[in-house]
């Protein structure tokens, strides 16, 4: 088939990279518009575009894909079917119409659950024990379409949102081009999801990445592992946000109140609702991160120290 990519971080190159390989033929990529990065916050293409680039194929950068200019050139390289991993936009139906075999999503869960941005860091969050990823034809609601292929993985108790999604996008990359071929050998046939088992993963924002230290400790290690690499847990600190990287839980630890930080030889403990937690590393305020006991050792905490 005919296919044109879409997507945009750096997640989704593997996936570009599946297809460029396969035997179907990649004539465009889609992605979005050059964005500023970097201390300088100088105009940067996504990594989509990057890897396009270094492929040699054609990219388009629609500001939106409702533009009636991209929708021409959409049209013009005569699509079958176009896969998406993580594009960030809404597709309207008139480009949806375009290819034949219309746009084939790899989402990263096993549909129905989890719809929405950020189904990795919901999966995590909420301590499943499985996720997966799954392909499905894009309707106009929110990944509600007929699916093709799911994967699944099993969410190891130490996975950030990082590991697992790195493990997901590889392991996607291989059902997407699968996705592919079924559809183009006609093998493959797509079918509605189930109407029960639907949950929703939006997106988090910073400040839902704030530490609780009156959580239970299994729940301050799932919301930091859930929130890492991206938006990054945080707490404050005598009013100053303080990031932190995840944590172990301390089992039969001493009694601390939550919060409260007790600095030893060679770890920093941290209180919460139940047992203690051990920090690994911290990123103060203007500062690099580094391990616990070398940033507590600096800051000279007083005994009376506590995270708010």
């Amino acid at each position: 088939m005919r296919v044109v990519f879409a997507g945009t971080p750096v997640v989704a190159v593997p996936a570009l990279d599946a297809i460029a390989a396969s035997a179907h033929e990649l004539v465009g990529v889609v992605t979005r518009p050059d964005a500023p990065a970097g201390r300088g916050r100088k105009l940067t293409p996504s990594p989509v575009a990057q890897r396009a680039a270094e492929l040699g194929v054609p990219v388009l950068k629609p500001t939106h894909p409702r533009d009636p200019e991209f929708q021409e050139a959409l049209e013009a390289l005569e699509p079958d079917c176009c896969p998406v991993v993580a594009y960030g936009a809404l597709i309207p139906r008139a480009a949806l119409d375009i290819p034949v075999h219309g746009w084939v999503n790899l989402h990263f869960s096993v549909l129905p659950a989890w719809r929405g941005a950020a189904p990795v860091q919901h999966a995590i969050w909420s301590g499943d024990e499985y996720t997966g990823a799954t392909t499905f034809r894009i309707v106009e609601a929110l990944d509600a379409g007929p699916t093709f292929g799911v994967m699944t993985e099993r969410i190891r108790p130490t996975d950030t949102a990082g590991d697992l999604l790195g493990r997901l996008a590889e392991g996607g990359a291989s059902l997407l081009v699968a996705t592919l071929d079924g559809i183009a050998d006609g093998s493959l046939e797509a079918r509605e999801q189930p109407v029960d088992g639907i949950s929703l993963a939006p997106k988090i924002s910073v400040d839902d990445a704030r530490v609780d230290w009156k959580e239970p400790a299994v729940g301050v290690d799932r919301r930091i592992r859930a929130c890492t690499p991206g938006p990054g847990a945080w707490t404050t600190l005598d009013d100053e946000r303080v990031k932190l990287g995840r944590v172990e839980i301390v089992a039969d630890g001493p009694d601390l109140a939550p919060g409260a930080i007790v600095v030893g030889k060679n770890e920093v403990l941290v209180g919460t609702a139940s047992d203690p937690v051990r920090l690994t590393d911290v990123k103060a305020f203007g500062k690099k991160q580094m391990g616990a006991s070398d940033w507590a050792r600096g800051v000279r905490l007083p005994e009376t120290a506590r995270f708010e």
